[in-house]
């Protein structure tokens, strides 16, 4: 298997509050939000996560939705260039509504970070690991 592309389609129960978190954090948007989506770019390469109405991606994909709010589904690694840029992206990740769920700290030689929920549960790793 060798596919052309790889994105992500995560549950959303509210898009317009999903897009503003989102914007607010400064990711790129994916064409503009409908009804059933709103879409983001993240990072130099563009991946693409687009965030569904619950009841919509669960009727696409014929399967139930983890409830992010109480299991980790997936959890994306979000790399910072260092300790600094990963202590301000926590404090806009609380700024614009989300949840810190461990704070900006060292875990070991040279790697520091944290992890933040967005306001449906979904986590991200916050990561920088010097030399990286």
């Amino acid at each position: 298997m060798n596919p052309k592309m790889i994105w992500a389609n995560l549950a959303a129960s509210d898009l317009e509050r999903t897009t503003k978190f989102y914007t607010e954090l400064g990711f790129k948007p994916n064409g503009a939000p409908n009804a059933e989506l709103t879409s983001f770019l993240v990072g130099k390469n563009g991946f693409v996560i687009h965030f569904f109405l619950k009841d919509i991606l669960k009727n696409n994909i014929k399967s139930e939705i983890a409830n992010a709010q109480d299991v980790t589904e997936v959890c994306f690694t979000l790399s910072a260039e260092s300790k600094d840029q990963a202590d301000h992206w926590a404090k806009e990740v609380e700024k614009a509504g989300g949840k810190i769920i461990s704070p900006p700290e060292e875990f070991g030689k040279g790697y520091y970070g944290f992890v933040f929920a967005d306001p449906d549960g979904h986590k991200f790793n916050v990561f920088y690991m010097e030399g990286l």
